[in-house]
């Protein structure tokens, strides 16, 4: 059993000010060997690159700030409270355009190494 506190995940100081930032929080060395998870954390300004996965699905929970989702080119606004789905192969793009952080966590299966990131152009 791992457990996870979202209070922790909120009150976490980002290491790198003014830039987007991810820590692994579920991996092989937790005997997840069917699910990956991330702690992601948007800065004021920046963004997660267009992109898609091949075979990844993921759940994104939205724990703290607002931000757009953006999903197959529409634009969705996402906040605190807020879980999406996203399925293998959709475009998609997180944005924070507000003045405070995005924070959120995202779980995904399959878990993938190298990972299976897309990057659109």
């Amino acid at each position: 059993m791992k457990l996870l506190r979202i209070d922790d995940f909120i009150n976490t100081d980002n290491p790198t000010p003014g830039k987007f930032y991810r820590s692994d929080i579920l991996t092989l060395a937790d005997q997840a060997k069917e699910i990956g998870g991330m702690f992601g954390l948007l800065a004021p300004g920046t963004q997660v690159p267009y992109h898609y996965h091949e075979k990844r699905e993921s759940i994104i929970i939205f724990i703290q700030g607002e931000a757009i989702e953006i999903v197959e080119g529409k634009e969705f606004p996402v906040r605190a409270g807020d879980v999406l789905f996203i399925p293998a192969m959709e475009k998609h793009a997180m944005i924070n355009r507000s003045a405070s952080d995005v924070r959120y966590i995202e779980f995904w299966t399959p878990p993938s190494i190298p990972p299976d990131f897309v990057q659109v152009k």
